[in-house]
């Protein structure tokens, strides 16, 4: 079994930080970091947008990728959420034992 970095964006810390919570409260993500504010620029409805958000990166189990983007849409106040996986290829076997762990 792998661990996996999911990356999202949220419309502001508040949202990214219930959203957090909920994801290691059910045990979807061993641990979600919120980065409170950056600027995305990207086009929606035909025009280009720029709007203040905020990003969580999940540290989750391969496994747990289905639950947890299912999640994240229901809680979500986007149509079309940012919900990314990317592989976690090493790092430090402890912490990745423990991502396991906590997402059992």
């Amino acid at each position: 079994m792998s661990a996996v970095f999911v990356y999202m964006t949220a419309k502001d810390a508040e949202e990214a930080r219930r959203i957090g919570a909920d994801l290691v409260q059910n045990r979807l993500a061993a641990c979600v970091n919120v980065l409170d504010s950056m600027r995305s620029m990207y086009h929606w409805e035909g025009r280009v947008q720029e709007e203040s958000e905020a990003v969580l990166i999940a540290k989750t189990a391969e496994d747990r990728v289905t639950a947890l983007t299912e999640r994240v849409k229901s809680l979500h106040s986007y149509d079309c959420p940012c919900i990314i996986v990317l592989p976690i290829l090493g790092g430090h076997p402890e912490f990745i034992e423990w991502i396991q762990a906590e997402t059992r």
